[in-house]
């Protein structure tokens, strides 16, 4: 039984491996996830344009939804397997393919199984961006089928393979991203005092961003400034008149997250007023932080042993699963993934990531798990 599970799950996650695609433009992906499902058994209701929700009555109303990303990177794979992607400049490198294995593989073990919660399988779009999960959110699924929690599951490599990743509270951050453009004035680099420079204004820029971190920041909250690119300036002799910056904030939480916003519009003006030029500066939010209720994260430890999980410290990176724990209690879990002996040692976002799909059937195991165990 165990070597046919692991025949299914190998095969349908190198299926969907060679097919990987972006945001909400899920075509195949989308079509092959609604046919194993329909093949279960399952009816499916598409939700947030490629994705699909399907329901299974349990001898109770209330439900507990589980949930998958569907989307992959624009990323060109270089793992050189044999089921590597169809789709030149796009690679399943976080996962998501044996997220969807792992939702599926649970539809399969519950298809003829009575439960005493209804559950709700969602698949879910665009978890890279631009966010599929609030969509779904705002369709009103958790009122529609009385959702009392959800579950997720993503796959890690920097924990040990088979080996879950458990987080109370904040485990993830909230995210935005900056986009800073300084207008000044040009002149002959001999002439300096004829122009406004807008390389010297992003230099005291970014110091000052930097320094938020280190001056306005409570010591005992965490917080990330990146700056990721620098684009300006026209020849080696002219004082440049135009330079653009962008990057990344981060935080667990949203006061803190308000506070490196507030204090990025007060640089800006500030950098502006006492280089002589014009600062436009815009602030794209994201996610919000990724929040697991206690009592969920408990009732993951208790449905696996000792050596299957380690308490881990929260993660700077972000995750739009947050936007269903503002709608009901959540919990989300890492599965690791890690494997020196096997190679397996590439992180997430990177064109060798790779996994063994054995790891996958440790997933659904929890997923039934919970479901069993819930309420109890």
């Amino acid at each position: 039984m165990m070597e046919q599970q692991l025949q299914w799950v190998t095969s349908t996650r190198r299926m969907l491996h060679q097919i990987p695609e972006l945001g909400f433009s899920l075509f195949k992906t989308s079509q092959t996830v609604k046919e194993i499902m329909e093949s279960l058994g399952y009816q499916v209701e598409s939700v947030a344009s490629t994705g699909w929700i399907a329901f299974k009555q349990g001898e109770l109303n209330e439900a507990i939804a589980f949930r998958a990303d569907m989307d992959a990177l624009p990323v060109s794979e270089t793992t050189n397997v044999e089921f590597a992607s169809q789709h030149p400049g796009k690679m399943h490198a976080c996962g998501h393919d044996g997220h969807m294995t792992m939702l599926l593989g649970l539809a399969k073990r519950l298809a003829a199984k009575s439960t005493k919660y209804s559950v709700v399988f969602i698949f879910q779009p665009a978890e890279e961006g631009p966010g599929g999960a609030k969509i779904i959110v705002d369709s009103g699924l958790f009122g529609r089928y009385d959702i009392k929690a959800i579950f997720g599951i993503h796959l890690y490599p920097g924990l040990p393979e088979g080996v879950f990743g458990l987080c109370e509270g904040p485990m993830m951050a909230q995210n935005g991203e900056f986009d800073i453009t300084i207008q000044g004035k040009s002149a002959h680099g001999a002439q300096p005092h004829l122009g406004s420079d807008a390389i010297l204004v992003q230099a005291a820029l970014i110091q000052g961003l930097h320094s938020i971190i280190s001056r306005n920041l409570n010591p005992l909250d965490s917080a990330v400034i990146t700056v990721g690119t620098i684009h300006g300036g026209e020849a080696r002799n002219i004082i440049a008149h135009s330079v653009s910056l962008c990057g990344t904030i981060r935080a667990f939480n949203e006061n803190v997250y308000s506070m490196l916003k507030q204090r990025i519009h007060t640089l800006t003006e500030g950098c502006a007023a006492s280089y002589g030029a014009s600062i436009s500066t815009l602030i794209k939010d994201y996610y919000p932080p990724v929040v697991n209720d206690p009592k969920l994260v408990q009732l993951a430890s208790s449905v696996l042993k000792e050596h299957e999980y380690s308490h881990i410290q929260p993660l700077m990176i972000s995750e739009d699963f947050s936007f269903y724990q503002q709608a009901v209690r959540g919990c989300f879990v890492l599965l690791g993934t890690g494997s020196e002996e096997k190679g397996y040692i590439h992180p997430l976002h990177s064109s060798n990531f790779n996994f063994d799909e054995a790891v996958l059937l440790k997933g659904i195991d929890f997923f039934e798990n919970i479901l069993i165990s819930f309420g109890e």
